[in-house]
């Protein structure tokens, strides 16, 4: 039986995040997470792009201009969406997530969904440098592991 499992060595890995401007404030912890996690983890800060879009739902197309571009071993996708009282929500979360997993199929590569959705502020902000950890530099070890994986496949 062979095991493969992704090392969590970002070194050489050219890994591209994509952040949505909107709830900015908890938007970039997640990529000060993502971009630390990734140093921390090997990566040269120059093998790291950081593209600002306005919102979660604009994510997906630069994903897929990235991707598409051959530039990037690994992506990673950040933002924060806060429910309302409207049904906006849904239709931002839910096209980000579904869009996200559209690009990745699609080009073959890994893209880490780091885009919080969250029922209030106090949770985004939990989930970004708060008690509950940074999602960002979650996503960007989960994108630097499934890169590895398929390295090895």
């Amino acid at each position: 039986m062979r095991v493969v499992t992704g090392a969590l060595d970002a070194g050489g890995l050219r890994v591209g995040i994509v952040a949505a401007r909107f709830n900015e404030a908890v938007v970039e912890r997640l990529v000060d997470g993502a971009v630390g996690a990734l140093v921390r983890h090997g990566a040269k800060p120059s093998d790291v792009t950081v593209a600002w879009v306005p919102g979660a739902f604009e994510v997906p197309v630069v994903l897929r201009h990235m991707a598409a571009s051959g530039g990037y071993d690994a992506l990673v996708a950040l933002g924060c969406v806060v429910r309302g009282a409207t049904p906006h929500f849904d239709y931002v979360a839910g096209e980000a997530a579904s869009g996200v997993s559209a690009v990745s199929r699609e080009h073959g590569i890994p893209i880490a969904f780091g885009v919080l959705t969250t029922d209030t502020w106090e949770q985004a902000v939990e989930r970004a440098g708060g008690k509950l950890g940074n999602k960002g530099a979650e996503a960007a070890i989960t994108a630097v592991e499934t890169a590895q994986v398929l390295r090895q496949l």
